[in-house]
């Protein structure tokens, strides 16, 4: 029977039992062989009774991973040893993290803020990112509030990899199902485990958080974790929230690069709130190939290049609808006539000097003005992509002032998306295109059915391409 103040190994002093499960204990301890010494965990898993030979299987793989691991926010091997003292112990060393998980703060009756879980997002992602890129990738299968600390140091760390899983599953082979029900996905209950399946439970963590309610007790439509009533974080987070706890693979984010620029960037596909608009407009857009009414973009398209040009969002006063050209007038005239007051009011009126910078100040900021609406008009987009490379460019008249690059052949799918800004609860329609390894947008300011419209026709025209 292992005790406090218990020496194991003539090296490692138990302090304090931390966990006890089933043929397992997870104990704080000292190592003693280090000046001063140092705090350790250490966990143990008793062979007998309850253990079964899986479990020793997963034991061993969770000691193996570990000593190749070598990332700031993860735990690091210390070292592994057996006990025999009636019962068989097997025990793992890691190094201590002073903190405490985020389950026992949910406990303690803290209410996370939302500023609060995007940070455990991106420090969650930014790990997962690093191990899922590993060869073989390294899929942790268990992410859940009682494996993530708060650090005294307030970075978030990922602990526990009694569930990892360092290799494929070959087909046919037997399973040993692991994960939390409620944080792990269906398909993780089948056996197939897959970079996206991390996505999930992390999904459902930060619902937990957001909600103070655990995932398997909320209700769910279609599989669906139902919790936007619940919470009142931005319609962009719980969207992106919403994308990670997809039940469909083919919905849900696959890597955790692409989770993280869209956390980032602002920039989602259509989830739940939007799916029966999104659903009409694809129909309309797929019955009709001719563009919608009324739009400026220009698209030609050869069978080696597509070129699709969007005009600038205004157009030039002489140009415009009656709004905004009356709008451009008064800009003008107001410029006009504060530079006029400022040049020769101080000629008709020496002691109004003060007047007169007044009057230079607000001139300069109808100067600015001016300049943001001329950079308006005259700022236009372009999209080319041909058979090896496709470029987003944005030309101020006629010279490019920036352009982002990829290859064609890394394009995945070309879709209409939303762009949600933080503390914004109504999207912008943009297009994407999504490539192996990140997302393009662009398109800021059409509308919905121009958007579809030219995903269509950049879909269509890859499909020839590549027959």
């Amino acid at each position: 029977m292992l005790q406090a103040d218990q020496v194991l190994q003539e090296r490692y002093q138990l302090k304090q039992k931390l966990r006890q499960n089933a043929g397992r204990q997870t104990w704080l301890a000292e190592d003693l062989q280090v000046a001063p010494p140092e705090p350790v965990i250490i966990k143990l898993l008793t062979f007998g009774g309850d253990m079964q030979w899986d479990d020793l299987k997963l034991f061993e793989r969770e000691a193996q991973v570990l000593k190749q691991l070598n990332h700031p926010r993860i735990p690091k091997y210390r070292d592994s040893f057996s006990i025999d003292d009636r019962t068989l112990w097997f025990g793992l060393v890691q190094s201590y993290i002073p903190g405490g998980s985020l389950k026992d703060l949910l406990t303690q009756g803290k209410k996370f803020t939302e500023t609060e879980v995007r940070k455990i997002a991106v420090s969650v992602l930014q790990i997962l990112i690093h191990l899922h890129k590993l060869n073989p990738p390294v899929l942790h299968r268990d992410i859940k509030p009682s494996n993530l600390i708060w650090g005294e140091d307030q970075n978030i760390y990922l602990v526990d990899f009694g569930a990892v899983q360092d290799r494929a599953a070959a087909e046919g082979a037997t399973f040993t199902v692991v994960g939390t029900y409620g944080y792990a996905p269906m398909e993780q209950f089948g056996g197939r485990t897959v970079p996206a399946s991390d996505l999930y439970a992390l999904g459902a963590t930060l619902v937990h958080l957001l909600t103070s309610v655990a995932p398997a007790d909320l209700p769910q439509s279609d599989l669906t974790i139902e919790f936007r009533d619940r919470t009142n974080a931005s319609s962009h987070l719980v969207s992106w929230i919403e994308k990670l706890v997809e039940p469909s693979l083919k919905r849900r984010f696959s890597q955790a690069q692409q989770a993280l620029e869209a956390l980032e960037s602002g920039t989602l596909t259509h989830t739940a709130n939007l799916k029966s608009h999104s659903s009409t407009l694809s129909h309309i857009a797929n019955s009709k190939s001719h563009p919608p009414v009324g739009t400026r973009v220009k698209v030609q398209r050869s069978r080696h290049e597509l070129v699709i040009t969007i005009p600038p969002k205004k157009q030039p006063f002489w140009k415009a609808p009656r709004a905004e050209a009356q709008d451009f007038a008064i800009i003008f005239i107001g410029f006009s006539l504060v530079s006029l007051l400022a040049v020769f009011g101080s000629s008709f009126f020496p002691a109004s000097i003060g007047f007169s910078f007044f009057a230079v100040s607000i001139s300069f900021v109808y100067a600015a003005f001016f300049c943001f609406y001329l950079i308006r008009v005259y700022t236009h987009q372009r999209i080319v992509i041909n058979q090896n490379q496709f470029s987003v460019q944005i030309f101020v008249l006629n010279d490019c002032i920036g352009q982002r690059q990829g290859s064609s052949k890394d394009i995945l799918d070309v879709f209409q998306s939303v762009q949600v800004a933080r503390d914004d609860r109504v999207g912008k329609e943009i297009i994407t295109i999504q490539t192996s390894t990140q997302c393009y947008s662009f398109g800021l300011g059409l509308s919905a059915m121009e958007c579809l419209w030219i995903a269509q026709e950049i879909r269509s025209w890859l499909a020839l391409e590549r027959q």
